[in-house]
């Protein structure tokens, strides 16, 4: 291990025996003879330590830090290399139904087609595995060097220590600077944009549709405790001819990377998709009363339906269409999904299940209310779930295994209702009593901000969902057949 430390990495058969002051470099007898000839403070290892202290602890502890946000920023490229290809197994699936409805002239457009969906595709994952790779690289080389580290316990040895000290400077600096100058792309859906004219202008085209990157249009810095502050607001009317109440609550809100936000509308037993100017634009009727919504992939979600199961849909040509249905043991209340596993709470209890409806575990528990486990969310790399208890004005945040990670109370927060979690991974919460709006840390234990109240026209909350295309939030109200937007600075 000591030889690790001490070899030169540009050329490894050399040790570090001198230390380059101007350049705050380490240096083998090559290093000075072709870089630092010039140099004037050049002085061997042996008595640069003289001069110098090294906290050999410290050292350790950020390299486990810098390790720690290597592993985080790989898990989250990971998972945007697993929506890029359920995207693209999506809008594939489009195109063929589209494809359907022309005759055999189209076979030229529809390669070419392919061919650009394929070709971004690879874009894509290329560059996201890049990342992917680069982190193993560093995660290695910092895992060695702290491997080494540990192993120096003869404090004689001050030359050693020396070089071991420079070198995960180096290392730490190249990290950090590495995950500083990556900006996570947090949209990384394909999307396939329809031509609605290609029947009367098919000899004009050139493609049945253009193939969209939307990772290419929203980066965001991973900083989930960075405070979100309202700029203005709007309120949107929900209501369609066909409903049969005209007041009711919207419990559940999901927006799309196409730029389209569906709501549920549980009195109406009603699904509503809107434009990107908030007009309803397409609705499907379903069997229960619909509780909750979560996005599955760019295209298709999952709606809770109380005492009638799980309900898919699917956004195909500006339309919502229904997919498979799922029927459980219990009731279907709060929803949240990530990466093939879906979250699902009865009031009472939370449960991981397959997309196929296979029950995996129980995950938490908790009887001593009625609505004690209530709405639930979750972080970007899934490894944090947050659940709301009704009753306690509580906001619990879990492991991936059902344990109790916090417990969140503020006086502020009253019977808390919707939450949800940007990809950012900022932890929105709504108070149906304290009618407003508050941000959470990410370790859910201390609130941020108060995002909205009363006095800014709020009341009742029952849902909140950020939306990425327009950096907006939307909130829908019990009793109220509206939505009110929220713009942010």
């Amino acid at each position: 291990m000591e030889d690790l430390i001490l070899k030169c990495d540009i050329h490894n058969n050399k040790k570090l025996k001198m230390f380059c002051q101007d350049h705050s470099q380490l240096c083998c007898s090559d290093c000075v003879l072709l870089n630092h000839r010039q140099c004037t403070n050049v002085a061997l290892i042996s008595d640069t330590v003289h001069k110098v202290s090294v906290d050999m602890q410290q050292m350790s502890n950020e390299i486990q830090t810098i390790l720690a946000e290597l592993n985080k920023f790989k898990g989250t490229q990971e998972a945007i290399i697993q929506s890029v290809d359920g995207s693209h197994s999506e809008t594939l699936k489009e195109i063929r139904d589209l494809r359907k409805k022309l005759n055999a002239s189209l076979d030229e457009l529809e390669n070419t087609t392919m061919k650009e969906l394929d070709e971004i595709r690879n874009t894509l994952e290329t560059s996201l595995k890049k990342d992917v790779d680069t982190c193993d690289q560093l995660k290695d080389e910092l895992q060695q060097l702290s491997e080494a580290v540990h192993c120096l316990c003869d404090k004689s040895k001050k030359d050693v220590a020396f070089i071991a000290s420079r070198k995960c400077l180096d290392k730490i600096q190249e990290s950090d600077t590495y995950l500083k100058e990556r900006s996570v792309k947090i949209q990384s859906s394909i999307i396939f944009k329809a031509n609605t004219d290609i029947e009367q202008y098919l000899s004009k085209q050139s493609r049945l549709g253009s193939i969209i990157d939307s990772m290419q249009s929203v980066t965001l810095k991973m900083n989930p405790d960075q405070v979100l502050t309202m700029k203005r607001k709007w309120e949107y009317n929900v209501n369609i001819s066909s409903d049969t109440r005209q007041t009711y609550p919207v419990t559940g809100i999901c927006s799309l990377p196409s730029g389209d936000v569906i709501v549920v509308d549980s009195y109406n037993k009603k699904v509503k998709m809107f434009d990107q100017h908030y007009n309803v634009s397409s609705h499907c009727d379903v069997s229960g009363s619909p509780e909750d919504i979560c996005q599955i992939t760019s295209s298709e979600v999952a709606v809770t339906l109380h005492d009638a199961g799980l309900q898919f849909m699917s956004v195909r040509n500006g339309q919502l269409v229904k997919g498979n249905k799922l029927q459980l043991p219990h009731n279907a209340i709060g929803i949240a999904h990530h990466q093939g596993a879906l979250y699902i709470t009865d009031y009472t209890a939370l449960y991981h299940y397959t997309l196929t409806g296979t029950l995996v575990k129980k995950l938490y528990d908790d009887k001593s209310d009625n609505i004690s486990v209530y709405k639930c969310a979750l972080s970007p790399a899934g490894d944090r779930i947050y659940v709301t208890n009704h009753v306690r004005h509580k906001l619990y945040t879990l492991a991936t295994d059902g344990s109790l990670i916090s417990t969140f109370t503020d006086p502020e927060l009253k019977h808390p209702t919707g939450v949800h979690v940007t990809p950012a991974g900022q932890v929105l919460v709504c108070g149906y009593s304290s009618n407003n709006v508050v941000q959470v840390d990410r370790e859910g234990k201390k609130k941020l901000a108060t995002l909205a109240s009363s006095k800014d026209g709020l009341s009742q909350l029952a849902s909140v969902c950020y939306d990425t295309n327009k950096h907006q939030i939307i909130v829908g109200e019990y009793g109220n057949n509206k939505i009110m937007v929220m713009e942010l600075q």
